[in-house]
């Protein structure tokens, strides 16, 4: 059973891994360090193809953290 829970985690690190390096290609080189515009608004709207990838983000991330857990209390 961790043999199977091991390599579900794999996979999801790897999606996770994936997503974020696709939302960070759309900011450019500047918002890889948080730099961004350099003093303008910290807020941006979200939209289209990139609000889905924030979701995928939170939603890979929370499952990441639960199997974690699960495959703790299995094994551990």
């Amino acid at each position: 059973m961790a043999f199977y829970l091991n390599i579900v985690l794999a996979i999801i690190s790897v999606a996770l891994i994936a997503i974020i390096i696709l939302q960070s290609r759309g900011a450019g080189l500047g918002g890889l360090g948080g730099g961004g515009d350099f003093g303008g608004a910290g807020f941006h709207v979200r939209r289209g193809v990139e609000r889905l990838l924030f979701n995928i983000t939170i939603g890979l991330s929370a499952a990441f953290f639960i199997l974690a857990l699960v495959t703790v209390i299995l094994v551990g």
